[in-house]
């Protein structure tokens, strides 16, 4: 390897203090002492850094999963895309005015297959990019899915319903899937939008995004949906740790935390009715 190019491997990943890399072997082995177990439908948020060093870095993780999960479990990522939505609100950062009609006419539209998922980590665009995944059609919240029950998951995937019970997390409830949040904080827990969408009078937003249809046409697609807001999903998280069945443990160098989502989402539903104003 020249030394221009060595100088190119992993430059934002400072060697950190372990006795050896992390392997997927060593990985696989964290998770099963977590308590993930082959046959499972798992819906990991993650945070890779946080693992330490890993051979093989994203790639690796991906393969201890699935060597945990077997071939009748199921592994799904959120890979979102939120900068394909309405810019009149966007804020960080906003763009002028006289741009919405053109960004709006001019996105190329949402594909499950080239575009990109944005500010959800490494590990869901591994997931989404491995062979045999499955991607769902929501253009803002899609998520890949990857094993025994993908088509259940993210077979069908509503616009107006995109997050509530007839999306992927609905599937995972129905199915008895589990959460792992690996290396992350409930504020990355998008089981809990779950919780909002089950209350009985959610706040309604508006939203905008182009989805492209078979032909390759781009046309721009409006619809109302319950809004989010995970403000307070470490607040309600943390409630959550100290009653549910969570499991907490090591994986590689992050702190993991498995816990069975409908559990979860039940327990959030009945906070964020007695606790958000």
């Amino acid at each position: 390897m020249s030394e221009s190019l060595s100088q190119q491997v992993a430059p934002e990943q400072a060697v950190p203090e372990q006795a050896m890399p992390h392997t997927a072997a060593s990985l696989a082995a964290d998770l099963r002492a977590l308590g993930l177990a082959a046959g499972d439908t798992v819906m990991v948020h993650s945070a890779l850094r946080s693992l330490g060093f890993v051979a093989g870095s994203a790639h690796a993780v991906v393969l201890a999963l699935l060597e945990v999960l077997g071939p009748d479990g199921t592994l799904v990522v959120p890979t979102h895309t939120a900068y394909n939505s309405d810019p009149a609100g966007w804020r960080n950062p906003p763009v002028p005015e006289t741009w919405w009609p053109v960004i709006r006419q001019e996105n190329p539209g949402f594909d499950p297959v080239l575009s990109p998922s944005r500010w959800v980590g490494a590990l869901p665009e591994a997931v989404r990019t491995w062979p045999g995944a499955l991607r769902s059609g929501h253009p803002q919240v899609s998520v890949a899915a990857l094993g025994g029950r993908a088509a259940e998951i993210a077979g069908v995937h509503p616009v107006e319903d995109e997050l509530g019970d007839g999306s992927p997390l609905g599937a995972v409830y129905r199915l008895g899937g589990k959460v792992l949040l690996l290396g992350c904080g409930h504020g990355n827990n998008t089981s809990l939008h779950l919780s909002e969408c089950r209350q009985e009078q959610p706040k309604m937003d508006a939203n905008g995004a182009a989805m492209r249809d078979p032909d390759g046409r781009a046309r721009w697609v409006t619809w109302t949906a319950p809004a989010t807001d995970s403000g307070d999903f470490e607040e309600l998280g943390a409630a959550y740790d100290a009653v549910g069945p969570v499991s907490v443990g090591k994986v590689g160098n992050a702190t993991a935390r498995l816990m069975p989502q409908r559990d979860l989402v039940d327990f959030g539903t009945v906070w964020i009715r007695e606790h958000r104003r």
